[in-house]
């Protein structure tokens, strides 16, 4: 059994740092089933005069010597992304996918969600472990969605740790408090590409129920767990219950609404039944201690979202998230670690496999009133340099702009369709989250 440990105590022995974390990866979550997709285009009106949330990340190398597991791979490389990137949604593999559920548009009667999508906890370890979760809801904008997932209550005004691919390319977010009923908008304090980890602040949220959150170095193979999270999208916390059958497990994973790919190590694997809207859910101990971050699940087979009988989930350690939340929190950013909105240009990009030409960073769309639409950038044009900085891949683009601020001016140098050269000074806007 895990032992028990303070949010803001120090990291338990066993625990691991930013420092142990591969490069940006994106957004992610099992295939929605079917019925609960929709896409559409993005919208027509001009961005950027309210700041929502943050960007996705592009997947990073896999260590020396961490393979992915033995299952098939959980997402594609978006084949054209946003800079900074919300994604075009694209199809995914069957394999294991990122637990974020994706829903039909708002009906008066709520959302639909995915039949036999979850058992409704009303176990003893789900009665304590439920008031201390909040459902997230999020518009994806550019992508014409809505999105679901789960959050973890860390702090009584209002802190909540989750996924970074629950955010992903949201243009708004709101979570409702299981504890208490109440429903708040939450602003992205930051969030961690490698880590697919995310804070976000409740506005106005005090006396909320708190996790109690365990020691994931002390969790065995062979220990009895409860996934518990908002399975489906339904807005009602549901469990599923198995055994942890690996550690230190390296995955590659899906999101079919980010169309991405991304390399997550060192996460826990359990034979629990994780679905889509358990992202960002708690893995509890059988005290209902904290021990992991539902993350990833078996994407299935079956229509209709019913359970596969061979299911099996993925979490990120409790003792790896904390030190980067704590990160998050006191506002510390890193080469991983995006802290407030995320400065955004507003092209959509092809990857170097779509682009068929030279070095550069080959332009899909433009975002209508972004900065790149007032610069005179347009679909063909193909983007050589940021400031000085070489351009020559879509990746490149994505990494320089990551680094910038929202509010910064930036020179961006890009050659049109005819071979001529163009050099124009923006500034950049908020965009979406995560």
């Amino acid at each position: 059994m895990s032992g028990e440990q303070e949010f803001g105590a120090p990291t338990p022995p066993g625990g691991s740092g930013s420092g142990g974390h591969i490069g940006p990866a994106g957004g992610w979550g099992p295939p929605p089933a079917p019925g609960t997709w929709t896409s559409g285009a993005p919208p027509t009106q001009p961005y950027g005069s309210a700041p929502p949330p943050m960007p996705p990340y592009p997947p990073g190398p896999v260590p020396p010597g961490h393979g992915p597991a033995p299952v098939p791979p959980r997402r594609h490389r978006v084949r054209r992304y946003l800079v900074t990137l919300a994604v075009a949604a694209v199809a995914a593999a069957v394999g294991i996918g990122v637990s974020r559920a994706y829903l039909q548009p708002q009906s008066p009667s709520g959302p639909v969600a995915p039949s036999g999508s979850g058992v409704t906890g009303s176990t003893d370890v789900s009665a304590k472990v439920d008031p201390t979760l909040v459902t997230i809801n999020t518009t994806l904008g550019y992508q014409g969605a809505r999105a679901a997932g789960t959050g973890i209550v860390v702090s009584s005004n209002g802190e909540i740790l989750t996924n970074n691919h629950v955010i992903d390319g949201a243009t708004s977010v709101s979570a409702t408090d299981v504890g208490n009923g109440r429903t708040y908008t939450a602003t992205v304090v930051g969030y961690d590409h490698a880590g697919d980890l995310a804070v976000l602040q409740l506005q106005n949220a005090s006396g909320l129920a708190t996790a109690k959150l365990g020691d994931s170095s002390k969790v065995a193979v062979g220990e009895a767990v409860t996934a518990i999270g908002n399975a489906g999208g339904t807005g009602t916390p549901t469990t599923a219950s198995g055994d942890v059958i690996g550690l230190d497990q390296s995955i590659i994973a899906n999101d079919p609404g980010s169309g991405t790919a991304e390399q997550l190590t060192g996460m826990i694997q359990v034979d629990a039944n994780v679905q889509a809207g358990d992202s960002g859910g708690s893995l509890v101990d059988s005290s209902g201690a904290v021990i992991g971050i539902d993350t990833a699940g078996t994407e299935s087979n079956g229509g209709g979202g019913q359970r596969q009988a061979a299911s099996q989930g993925f979490a990120i350690p409790i003792n790896t998230a904390l030190p980067l939340a704590r990160q998050i929190m006191a506002g510390q950013s890193s080469t991983d670690i995006h802290i407030g909105p995320t400065a955004f240009l507003g092209v959509e990009v092809a990857t170097t496999a779509d682009s068929g030409s030279g070095p550069g960073a080959l332009v899909a769309s433009v975002i209508p009133g972004s900065p790149a639409a007032q610069a005179g950038l347009t679909q063909g044009d193909e983007i050589t340099a940021v400031d000085g900085q070489v351009v020559d891949t879509p990746a490149a683009l994505t990494t320089i702009m990551a680094s910038r601020t929202v509010g910064s001016q930036v020179t961006v140098q890009w050659t049109d369709a005819d071979g001529a050269s163009h050099s124009a000074t923006v500034t950049l806007v908020s965009g979406p989250a995560g």
